[in-house]
């Protein structure tokens, strides 16, 4: 909760009330250490057509542009595989998008907002 505190909450300014929400206790979560420290988090819920729907990509400043993020994604994406799921899905900050892009995420949808950010839906087929 730290990183996402630290990115969420104080970078972007989203409310902590709309930061903590009531799917915290149905979520499994992963965290990305570097040097033994937390660097970098997510979290995902399955979906009732076994898909996954990831959440809360977060990486600490100090620790962005060193593949952290794209390395934690991959391991979900191979914990997906393993356990059958058919796709990803997740809900993209617009500045993120291309980052998703690389990763082989399209965009489905419309752009909207959320927490005064703009984000388009992207899916990742599996």
């Amino acid at each position: 909760m730290d990183i996402r505190k630290k990115v969420f909450v104080d970078e972007q300014n989203v409310p902590a009330e709309i930061e903590i929400d009531n799917d915290e206790d149905k979520c499994t979560y992963f965290v990305l250490y570097s040097n033994q420290q937390a660097a970098a988090t997510a979290r995902f819920q399955t979906t009732s057509d076994n898909g996954i729907h990831i959440q809360r990509v977060a990486v600490l400043k100090p620790f962005r542009h060193q593949h952290l993020g794209s390395d934690l994604l991959k391991y979900i994406f191979n914990y997906a595989r393993k356990h059958n799921f058919n796709y990803i899905v997740l809900g993209a900050q617009d500045h993120a998008q291309a980052f998703y892009t690389q990763l082989g995420f399209e965009v489905v949808g419309e752009q909207y907002q959320e927490a005064g950010i703009l984000h388009h839906d992207m899916k990742l087929s599996l």
